[in-house]
């Protein structure tokens, strides 16, 4: 249940999907809201804690997920071949925006110096520090990225929903239930 097969998902791939979903979409917002907070407001110093705890554990659970995605085997794509190849450009472009969104934000933190404190358990080191303009040119490529991101996952999303309502085949049904294994064409 907890493994990949060639007929679906298992609930590890699920649940690394859903979560990353989730905290995407979150992190998304919460970022869009807190570039409009002033000094004095009491979530300047705490939105931007959460928004880079939750940024860091989301870019670990990444790395997760493709090393996941490299040792198991992939259920086979459902619909024409067009859409599969659409399919796996779309998954390669996600995965290219999400490690740019993770790593430019990691840019923007780290530029002075300073690592990162996840939710004051740990600090994950500046590596990368003090490059000329680091934090305005992370900035810009992190705010692109990260729309760029949300139009690519309302596109996934939505072609979840074709393939579901329309085409009536078993592509959104396998990321929701590891259990579910009628394949449909």
């Amino acid at each position: 249940m907890w493994r990949d097969s060639s007929r679906g998902w298992g609930l590890a791939s699920i649940m690394i999907h859903w979560i990353s979903a989730l905290a995407i979409i979150g992190l998304f917002a919460l970022g869009w809201w807190m570039t409009g907070l002033s000094y004095y407001d009491s979530w300047y110093q705490l939105a931007p804690w959460w928004h880079k705890s939750v940024g860091m554990l989301l870019l670990g659970l990444s790395i997760l997920r493709v090393v996941w995605r490299l040792v198991q085997p992939t259920p086979t794509a459902l619909g024409s071949r067009l859409e599969r190849l659409a399919a796996h450009a779309g998954h390669g472009l996600l995965y290219l925006v999400i490690f740019t969104v993770l790593i430019s934000g990691y840019l923007i933190s780290t530029a002075e110096g300073q690592g990162i404190v996840v939710f004051d358990l740990f600090v994950i080191p500046a590596l990368i520090s003090k490059l000329p303009d680091q934090a305005t040119l992370a900035g810009e490529i992190h705010w692109y990225a990260a729309w760029a991101l949300m139009i690519l996952a309302l596109g996934h999303a939505l072609a979840a929903f074709k393939h579901h309502l329309y085409d009536g085949n078993d592509t959104l049904r396998r990321m929701i239930n590891p259990r579910f294994t009628r394949r449909s064409s």
